[in-house]
């Protein structure tokens, strides 16, 4: 025994979906800004330190001034270590004219230095490098920092701790991280707020439309109202509602056709019943001693029974489809003289009838399937020709013709009426759909093509310049090959 197959219903995704699409919309704005910000504060820090830089610069600058100008005794004692202590650093030095000059605050340099900052020839790559390097691995001793000079100077160079520009530049990332979630805050809600108006707030309406009308597919209320967008969401509204106009008209179609098809089940019942005890009766007519009646008999017999086997295989329409054709070789101008007959055609009435299918053109079929392809075809000739009428001077045919044709056997029923209405062209063998007459169900074409269907053969309206050529295809040959 196989496990049965689990089944998934339609209900379960939503028990899993605990983020729902504004809230998602809401995480990736939040997520892209913050993805921004990055990408300017990497810029914005490598500024802030350059610029610290050259305010230390600047102020050594005027350090250097005043040694420039300081008489040939040197400063006065202290002065040096004040003028350091307002530049915040350790040693400043300056060449003016090929000498240099140095103020430091130990009796000599240091004797080394963790980094050397040239700042007039740092590129942006470097600068962002080197700033997340101060924040990332501080410097343990002093760094050297050189840069340009105004006046006489050729350069200025300073020694630092990179101490308190560290500081300064975590200080200054606070404030910055600060504004930025501030700017990301309102971006992300000015961006979902606009959002949720424009795309989310409709994608529910169209959602929440979609589970009415699955709820009540046949109620005609449940089709969405489209808006008068004229984007994408608004073409889905679009085609939602045709879709679903479509579908609760397909459905409406199908129930009604449920009922009609238990009611025909119903009265072919009892039908059967009737034709069976007529063909009884009718069994008696043989052994009349009237030729004429006992000439008509075995064939109003044989109609009977082809009458009980329709409506047996009526009762069995909502079971199976057609049953597969008996095939055996029919000659095809017998077929089309019967139903002839039985339409009451011939014998000089109107229309006037011509079979034209040659006496020795026979096709493998089943003969009374066949049968009822050539007497809904004919009938509807028949039919077409008697509510027209003809033309002055001429009179109304009805003409069967057959052959050979293209490996096939071609039977055509051609009449001279008024042809089919270009409205029904495009849904001619559809049930309900393809009816050529006023009243009409279509249901006998779409019988006769799923007939010939079952025959592996083809059923078609051909151009014509009037009234209607229908042409049946059938194959030369049975499936096996003989």
């Amino acid at each position: 025994m196989h496990a049965p197959k689990p089944t998934l219903s339609v209900s379960q995704p939503r028990g899993l979906t605990r983020l729902g699409l504004s809230a998602k919309l809401l995480l990736v704005t939040v997520l892209f800004v913050m993805l921004a910000e990055v990408l300017i504060y990497l810029p914005s820090i490598a500024n802030f330190r350059r610029n610290w830089l050259h305010d230390r610069i600047a102020a050594a600058q005027v350090a250097a001034l005043v040694l420039e100008g300081a008489p040939e005794d040197g400063l006065p004692e202290g002065s040096e270590n004040r003028l350091l202590m307002g530049v915040g650093a350790r040693a400043i030095a300056a060449r003016v004219g090929g000498a240099r000059r140095l103020l430091s605050l130990d009796s000599m340099p240091p004797p080394e230095v963790s980094r050397s900052i040239d700042l007039r020839s740092l590129d942006w790559m470097n600068a962002i490098k080197e700033a997340l390097a101060v924040l990332v691995a501080p410097a343990t001793m002093p760094i050297r920092v050189v840069g340009e000079a105004v006046g006489g100077a050729d350069f200025v160079e300073i020694v630092i701790d990179e101490a308190p520009l560290r500081r300064a530049m975590l200080k200054f990332s606070w404030s910055l991280l600060l504004i930025s979630l501030l700017i990301t805050g309102l971006t992300a809600l000015a961006v979902y707020i606009a959002l949720n108006a424009l795309i989310i707030g409709p994608i529910r309406h169209l959602a929440a439309n979609v589970m009415e009308f699955e709820a009540d597919p046949e109620n005609p209320r449940r089709i969405i109202e489209p808006s008068l967008r004229a984007d994408e969401i608004g073409e889905a509204e679009r085609a939602l509602a045709r879709m679903e106009a479509t579908l609760a008209d397909e459905l409406r179609t199908k129930k009604h056709l449920a009922e009609l098809g238990l009611a025909v089940s119903k009265i072919n019942h009892d039908l059967r019943n009737m034709l069976a005890a007529a063909q009884l009766m009718s069994d008696q007519l043989i052994e009349t001693r009237d030729a004429k009646i006992r000439r008509f008999a075995p064939r109003l017999i044989a109609t009977l029974g082809r009458a009980i086997d329709f409506c047996q295989a009526t009762l069995a329409y909502g079971r199976a489809a057609e049953a597969t054709p008996a095939i055996r070789d029919v000659p095809l101008r017998q077929l089309v003289a019967e139903q002839a007959e039985m339409l009451g055609l011939g014998d000089g009435k109107q229309p006037r009838f011509e079979n034209r299918v040659p006496p020795e053109l026979s096709a493998p079929c089943d003969p009374d399937q066949m049968a009822r392809v050539l007497t809904n075809l004919m009938r509807n000739s028949v039919q077409a020709l008697t509510r027209a009428g003809a033309e002055p001077g001429d009179l109304p045919v009805l003409t069967v013709t057959g052959g050979p044709e293209n490996g096939s056997v071609a039977l055509r029923i051609i009449d001279n009426g008024p042809g089919v209405p270009e409205r029904a062209r495009a849904n001619l063998f559809q049930a309900f759909r393809g009816s050529v007459t006023p009243g009409g169900t279509g249901l006998g074409l779409a019988v006769a093509a799923e007939l010939v269907r079952l025959h592996g053969g083809t059923i078609a309206l051909e151009p014509s310049d009037a009234g209607a050529v229908f042409a049946v295809m059938l194959p030369a040959r049975r499936a096996n090959g003989h």
